[in-house]
């Protein structure tokens, strides 16, 4: 018996295939102007991520990916512990930002672990994506946090059914005390305590199914878990306020539609939110973009709105419902093989926020490349953008990839 053993696993090693990539980050972030709670104008960042992938046959792969950083803001713990679970205020110094398994056989695939679950058409904000909770520590520049979730996609004829289930993952809010943080006039002066979290122990499920067909694309969408944004609770006192915060239930319907023109595609997302939880507003919100690629030009240009239905509690960070009520553009251009050009912009209907963002990317050599952006932000502060306006910033990015 035991020889059987040890000829099977010189056989799975025989097989499987070992891949690895990864790349390093140098990134300066530069604010021209100081915040009422933050006076750093220069934050620089260091991140090392390297992810191995084992192929053991055609259908059966290991991804895993893990993160090393450090930075001169105090964003990024200080202690040398090994995170997995993405539910710490601060960026873990060291991290594991997947690690699933996939199989695929036939239209049939089925992942588990941890991973990153994207749904939805539309870009800059997509109502239906709530498998995707985001870094927010600086809101307008933002990345996904991965989800320990179970994962089972079928695909036949045009048609694929998405079912998931997956353990809550919030997603990371401003610092307190840094620039991204704008309070209410009447706290500005008041001493705040951080009571911490609760989180939602319930699974969250997910189904999905989506139609390609002659000349359109759709799908629909339901979701039963949390909102991975939080709202706030607090009481105040003689020493001043002691804040925490709560994940309400939500519920959510939706859907997406894509179709093809002559002229340009034509894409809308929408989604309900409701929730059995008091303190939690119901809404929908939607976009209806269109999308147009001319030679080396990609247009995009639509509209993100939002009807309230029930509102309950003013106390949310909902960067999501910030976006909308706007018109929302995007157009990027490609150079040539190693140089690159984009902008973006989000403007409030109201006119009380503008958000854009300029990028350009040059591939340097076969390794490196060097990024360069810069983010306008303009408006009245009782906007959810607007209220960023002593926040514009450059970000010079500088990237060895291996």
């Amino acid at each position: 018996m035991r020889w059987r053993v040890v000829l099977l696993s010189v056989g799975l090693a025989s097989s499987q295939t070992f891949t690895n990539r990864g790349f390093f980050d140098l990134r300066t972030t530069l604010y021209p102007q100081t915040a009422s709670n933050d006076s750093g104008r220069v934050v620089s960042e260091g991140l090392l991520r390297w992810e191995p992938t084992v192929e053991f046959s055609p259908s059966l792969r290991v991804f895993t990916s893990v993160d090393a950083r450090s930075d001169t803001h105090a964003q990024v713990e200080r202690s040398p512990r090994f995170d997995w679970q993405d539910r710490k205020l601060l960026r873990p110094a060291f991290s594991l930002r997947r690690a699933s398994v996939q199989y695929n056989r036939g239209g049939l695939t089925v992942e588990a672990g941890k991973q990153f679950i994207r749904w939805g058409k539309a870009d800059i904000l997509n109502p239906t994506d709530r498998f995707a909770p985001r870094d927010y520590l600086s809101v307008v520049d933002n990345d996904f946090l991965g989800v320990l979730a179970g994962r089972v996609t079928y695909e036949k004829s045009g048609n694929t059914i998405d079912a998931v289930v997956s353990r809550f993952t919030p997603s990371r809010t401003p610092l307190l005390n840094q620039r991204w943080t704008v309070l209410p006039d009447e706290l500005s002066n008041v001493p705040l305590t951080d009571a911490g979290s609760l989180y939602p122990d319930r699974p969250q499920v997910g189904l999905r199914y989506n139609r390609v067909g002659a000349g359109y694309e759709f799908s629909t969408v339901f979701f039963d878990g949390s909102h991975h944004l939080p709202l706030f609770e607090g009481a105040g006192s003689s020493s001043g306020v002691t804040f925490s915060r709560y994940h309400p239930r939500l519920r959510l319907y939706g859907g997406d539609l894509a179709v093809p023109t002559k002229l340009f595609t034509i894409k809308g997302e929408a989604a309900y939110f409701t929730s059995d939880t008091k303190t939690a507003d119901a809404y929908v919100l939607w976009v209806l973009q269109l999308e147009r690629t001319w030679g080396e030009w990609v247009f995009v240009g639509g509209y993100a709105g939002e009807a309230v239905t029930n509102q309950r509690n003013p106390l949310a960070f909902a960067p999501d419902r910030g976006f909308a009520r706007s018109a929302l553009i995007r157009a990027a251009y490609t150079i040539d093989a190693r140089r690159s050009f984009a902008v973006e912009t989000a403007i409030r209907d109201s006119g009380d926020g503008v958000w854009i963002k300029g990028e350009y990317s040059h591939q340097l050599s076969g390794h490196w490349r060097a990024t360069a952006s810069f983010t306008l932000i303009r408006g009245s502060r009782p906007d959810f953008l607007g209220q960023f306006h002593r926040n514009s910033h450059g970000v010079v990015l500088l990237r060895y990839s291996f």
